[in-house]
């Protein structure tokens, strides 16, 4: 072999023993990146998955008080790492709240008029999206000792009647019912929001009260509910929205989808919800 030719040969060898090295680099080098995807926000990737963590603060009405309870500790459970702070209320004072700069994530209203407030106030994150629905029902003492049967009952002299105030959800609907049959009603109080309003009954403060049919249920034997078919009249949309100024965003929307997922749907539904 010549001089020419073993040297031509050399630089083969040299190149091609390079070019091996660098693909096998490069291969190292892919390999790490994957592992070692980062985060973002208050989310981190970890094999294939996100891993939440932080406080998320969801203001909800009143109403919703079992079910997204039992929904939180579900949620809690799914994500080690964080926590579900909740304010239950009285939508509009939640709205207002809301509107007035309360740090929250996620804001889940009784009715769309009150959900409007936060839509106006430009403090919604997107569209709110209907999740659930409720209707009114009457909450009457333990074993119905005043006969009641109907909406027009409750009108009878002598009966002591509580109603929602007429700027909460439950307020408005029972207004809506009375109006919708022409009966006037007269209560011994306005209650804040639909739990103050059942309490009166509960601690047999008042004979009956015009509650959501969730509330009743939730009261057990404490209570007896009577169905009037007026509530058909007052069916109250529940919508349910990511806030604009939500502390921990990422955390609040992966609430929202538990809320409105099949499992989040069945414990609303057997609190007595019905879907959308």
């Amino acid at each position: 072999m010549t001089r020419s030719a073993r040297r031509t040969r050399r630089t083969v060898q040299v190149v091609g023993a390079t070019a091996a090295a660098l693909l096998a680099l490069s291969a190292c080098s892919s390999d790490s990146g994957s592992d070692a995807s980062p985060g973002s926000g208050s989310g981190e990737k970890s094999g294939g998955t996100e891993k939440l963590s932080g406080t998320v603060n969801v203001f909800a009405a009143a109403s919703l008080t079992e079910s997204f309870t039992e929904l939180g500790e579900e949620f809690e459970k799914q994500h080690p790492g964080t926590k579900v702070v909740f304010n239950f209320g009285g939508s509009d004072s939640l709205a207002a709240g809301i509107t007035s700069g309360a740090p929250a994530d996620v804001f889940a209203s009784a009715s769309p008029k009150t959900m409007k407030v936060v839509t106006d106030a430009d403090a919604a994150s997107g569209t709110p999206a209907t999740f659930v629905r409720n209707r009114l029902e009457i909450a009457t003492l333990p074993g119905n000792p005043d006969k009641i049967a109907t909406l027009k009952d409750l009108t009878g002299s002598g009966l002591k009647v509580v109603l929602c105030d007429k700027s909460v959800p439950c307020g408005a609907a029972a207004q809506k019912a009375l109006d919708a049959s022409k009966l006037k009603l007269t209560p011994v109080s306005y209650e804040e929001d639909v739990k103050s309003a059942l309490n009166k009954v509960v601690l047999k403060e008042a004979d009956a009260a015009l509650v959501y049919k969730t509330d009743v249920k939730a009261a057990g034997d404490k209570v007896e509910g009577v169905e009037f078919p007026e509530a058909a009249d007052a069916v109250n949309d529940y919508p349910i929205t990511l806030l604009k100024d939500a502390p921990n965003a990422e955390v609040g929307r992966a609430f929202i989808e538990l809320v409105r997922s099949a499992e989040g749907q069945k414990v609303l539904t057997e609190a007595g919800f019905t879907a959308p």
